[in-house]
Formats: C-alpha cells, sequence, structure tokens
C-alpha cells in the first residue's frame, strides 16, 4: 500500500472502461469571510493565490485531512466498513480535527466486474448492492454533510499494486483521462469535492525506466503527462483544482537528487506544470520517516537540523517563493524509531500553523497499513493518542459545510475511575468505570488508553477488551452497545505485570476523559 524509494521496484497490471452522468448537489452555504477562514474549508471552490489557497470569498483555506484508503485495492471500497458505520468513521475523523478526505481509488473500481467487498450488512445497510462509485458517493454525500472536502486520488492503475507510471498496457493513458473527466462531470456542481490528486507516487525503475520529470519523453515526462491529464478534468470540471504530485530522482537540480516515490518536485522550477487555468495547480510531495525507509539524511549528524532545507529543496520553494501551493499529500509513522517523533514533530512545525499553513493529508486513517500504522488503533475505533497529539495543534475542524446541509453531532464528555482490585506476584486484576458526563449517548463506545511499560491484558469482562503494544481498547459489548447520558459501565480485567504503574490517556474516541 505504501511506497519505499527511488530504489525500489513497482508492479504493473489492470481492465476496462465505464462512463457515468453527472451528479448534482446542492451549493454550500455562504460562510462570512472571517468564519471561512476560520473554518480552514472556507465557502464554495477553491482556487490559488500566488502559493495561498483561497475559497470563492478569497479567504484562505488550508487541507489539513487524512488519507482513508482501500477502494484502490480488490475490495473497491474503503477499508474498514467491515467494522464500522462509514459515517461514524466520518463523525470521528471531523471531530478529531480533519477537514479534507483524501479517496485513493483505481481505474480497476470502474469495471463491470469490479464488486465492493467486505462491506459488513449490518453496519452498513444502505451500502449493500452499490457499485464502487456508488459507495464513493455515499461517502462524499456524508464527508459533506461534517463540512468536510474531498480530494480523489487516481492511486494506481489496477487494484492490484503501485504502477511507476499513470497507465499500464491494459489501463492505458486514454483510460486514465476518460475516467478523470468521467469524475470530473459526475461530481460537477457538487463543492465537497474540490480536486484530482491525478497519480499517486510517480517514479522510476531500478534499472531505467518509469516516470522522470522534464526529460521531454512523452510516454514517461509525467511533467508533460500531468498538463494533458490536468487540463482534460478542467475541460470538463474548471472549478477543481488539479493536484500534482512529484517524482523521485530529478537530475541537475542539486542534491540529494533522489527522494520518496512522488517526494521530488525539485525539476518544477525549470519544468513548470502549464494549465489551462494556472490558478487551479497544486503540487503534492510526499514525505516519510525513517521506520519506512532509512534515508542517508536520517542518519546525517546534523538531524533533525538538516531537515528544512532538504524539504525546501524538494519542494518547499514552491510554497516559499509564492510559486504555487503545496499539498504535503501523504506522510505517516509508525513511530518505531525514535527519531520518528522527531522527523513528525519538525515537519509539522515547517507546515507551519493556521489557514496560511501548508496543506497536508496525513496517511493513514487506516490501522491496516504496513509501513505506518494509522490514527486509528487496531480496533478501527480507538485513536493513537500519541500521533494524534502530534498533529492536533496543527489541525482545522470542519465548520460549517463543504456541501451538506446539517450540524455534526454533539461533543463527547466522559470520566474515568480507575481502581486495582485484587494483586499478586506477577499479575493482577483492575476495573474501569466509564461515565458519560454528557447528555446524548455514547453510541457504540470505545474507550481506548495506554497502559503501562511490562502490563500485558490477558482477559478481560464488561466490554471486548483488547492490547496492541500499549495501546489498550475496551469496545462496547454488543448486548449493550450505547451509554445514555449520566450512566456509567464497569470494565474489568486481567494483566500480567506490575500493579503499581497508573495507566494514562483515557479517551472514547478524539476526546480526553477527565480521571
Amino acid at each position: 500500500m505504501k511506497r519505499l524509494l527511488a530504489f525500489a521496484v513497482a508492479a504493473l497490471a489492470g481492465a476496462a472502461v465505464l462512463t457515468a452522468s453527472p451528479a448534482t448537489a446542492a451549493p454550500a452555504p455562504a460562510l462570512s469571510r472571517e468564519s471561512a477562514a476560520l473554518a480552514g474549508t472556507g465557502t464554495g471552490y477553491w482556487h490559488a493565490s500566488g502559493s495561498q489557497l483561497v475559497d470563492s470569498t478569497g479567504a484562505p483555506v488550508r487541507m489539513t485531512g487524512i488519507n482513508w484508503f482501500g477502494a484502490e485495492t480488490g475490495n473497491y471500497s474503503p477499508h474498514g466498513l467491515w467494522s464500522r458505520n462509514y459515517k461514524d468513521m466520518l463523525d470521528q475523523m471531523a471531530s478529531l480535527g480533519y477537514n479534507t478526505l483524501r479517496l485513493p481509488y483505481s481505474n480497476q473500481l470502474f469495471d463491470a466486474g469490479s464488486k465492493p467487498t467486505s462491506i459488513d450488512a449490518v453496519q452498513n445497510p444502505d451500502l449493500q448492492g452499490l457499485s464502487g462509485l456508488q459507495v464513493l458517493d455515499k461517502i462524499i454525500a456524508y464527508a459533506g454533510v461534517m463540512g468536510m472536502r474531498v480530494i480523489l486520488d487516481q492511486h494506481r492503475p489496477d487494484s492490484g499494486a503501485q504502477s511507476p507510471l499513470w497507465y499500464t498496457s491494459a489501463y492505458p493513458e486514454s483510460r486514465w483521462l476518460s475516467d478523470w473527466t468521467m469524475l470530473a462531470q459526475h461530481y460537477k456542481g457538487n463543492s465537497t469535492v474540490i480536486g484530482a490528486d491525478l497519480h499517486n507516487e510517480p517514479h522510476s525503475i531500478q534499472g531505467g525506466g518509469g516516470a522522470c520529470w522534464g526529460c521531454g519523453d512523452t510516454a514517461t515526462d509525467w511533467r508533460l503527462a500531468a498538463e494533458r491529464g490536468g487540463n482534460a478534468v478542467l475541460a470538463a470540471n474548471p472549478d477543481w483544482l488539479v493536484i500534482v504530485e512529484g517524482v523521485d530522482c530529478v537530475s541537475g537540480t542539486g542534491d540529494p537528487q533522489c527522494g520518496w516515490w512522488g517526494g521530488n518536485l525539485s525539476g518544477a522550477r525549470q519544468f513548470p506544470v502549464r494549465l489551462s487555468k494556472p490558478d487551479k495547480l497544486v503540487y503534492s510531495a510526499h514525505e516519510y520517516a525513517t521506520s519506512v525507509f532509512a534515508q542517508p539524511w536520517f542518519s546525517d549528524p546534523s538531524f533533525p537540523a538538516n531537515l528544512p532545507a532538504l524539504w525546501d529543496h524538494f519542494f518547499g520553494y514552491l510554497q516559499k517563493q509564492n510559486i504555487a501551493p503545496v499539498l504535503l499529500g501523504e506522510f505517516g509513522t509508525t513511530l518505531a524509531d525514535p527519531r520518528d517523533k522527531t522527523w513528525l514533530q519538525e515537519l509539522m512545525k515547517y507546515a507551519g500553523t493556521g489557514a496560511t499553513g501548508m496543506s497536508f493529508t496525513y496517511w493513514s486513517w487506516n490501522p491496516n497499513s504496513g509501513d505506518t500504522g494509522g490514527i486509528l488503533n487496531d480496533d478501527w475505533t480507538t485513536v493513537n493518542q500519541a500521533k494524534q497529539a502530534i498533529l492536533q495543534p496543527y489541525l482545522i475542524p470542519p465548520v460549517g459545510s463543504g456541501g451538506g446541509t446539517t450540524d455534526p453531532p454533539p461533543a463527547v464528555s466522559c470520566a474515568v475511575a480507575y481502581h486495582v482490585d485484587n494483586t499478586w506476584q506477577g499479575g493482577f486484576v483492575a476495573s474501569v468505570t466509564l461515565k458519560n458526563t454528557g447528555t446524548t449517548p455514547l453510541k457504540t463506545w470505545a474507550l481506548g488508553w495506554t497502559v503501562p511499560s511490562g502490563v500485558q491484558i490477558t482477559g478481560g469482562w464488561g466490554a471486548t477488551v483488547t492490547q496492541t503494544g500499549q495501546q489498550a481498547s475496551a469496545k462496547a459489548p454488543s448486548w449493550a452497545p450505547d451509554l445514555a447520558g449520566g450512566a456509567s459501565t464497569s470494565i474489568g480485567f486481567q494483566a500480567t505485570g506490575a500493579s503499581t504503574g497508573a495507566p494514562s490517556g483515557f479517551a472514547v474516541g478524539a476526546t480526553a476523559c477527565t480521571t
């Protein structure tokens, strides 16, 4: 699902064509210039003013978003729908502060034989029997209700693997262009969908071949292809942003010549992307931590002081020199290496705060990204608080509406009491009392917390209790999925290790509970 870098090899494959009639949506309700700037998602469609994204009123806007992958795979739908309701997922994203959703897809999703799978019928009854495009329609419609914006990402031609080029023999460039034209027409008039990320992570191939930037070969020059694809999108839907990723290796622009797949935009200075509507261009870079791949700059003695100049070289100059906006389209980490946390903190600092900062969409919402894990823990419900805490100061929650008409759900409020009930050498039994201190029910609640080092939960009762690493979670039992306002419930567990350490970080979803 992820990428390594310039020196890795990607696979190809493919298959056919589909047409769809345009869908329309009510225009977004107008926000004041002040509230639009505060919201970050603004009013109407977006365009660039130099390197600043602005809404239809001219107010500055910024994507502080998240990737939710799966529709690019053989599931042909975002992952996790086997575990949770899609609206519940989007509610949680919005409540955490993510105002933009990047939705990857493959061209194969639009083939007549590509049927969405692994969608639980009880959790998602309204997604049953739908095509892949119809599933995306449902998700996009509710994202708009939550005030979020959406960018579509052609992640790969077929559902099997990443492709160094935007096409394969089975899915030629003509199909790439016709699918983008179809999507641009399909969502025309729906201001929730604001842009097209034309191809994910174009890159070179070990031993020669793959994508280049500025080489002049129409079969491999990604910059020229992005112009063809971007102008086709704008011909069908002039309101959309056209998002163009970098490649991995560019010669003649200084060192380092190679970086992450899709992360090197150093060639855009000499060879910029030329669109029919220049103010619709957004460049996008991908950036990862050393736990994904041990790039040489992570072992440089000057780390992390060397990072800002590195990022300036690869992509930051475009924003700093007011050439065009930059979107950090993917960046993520397991936080497995101590340098990962430093890298993420420095990258967010580099991106800046507020509506004038660099846009970003974090990889990923999903916990099943092998390289990075996710914002969600493996239970698909509780939040990785260590990652969220680093991102939180930079998030601009969706306020108002990107394209929908209803308000977000009421805020969650909770309190927790922890008690060690019994101890013995090498183990103990403890109980956690969760109280809903709000007035609205906590529906299908899940409580997450961090256990002390050396403690391993071996069983639980009163809820489904699990532990991954130091992250524990308790999910509501099927016989009592909701916790009424003012009500309490007790969760018990048995564990090995010392009972003297105190658990921390109790939270329901994104909301920390008082203790």
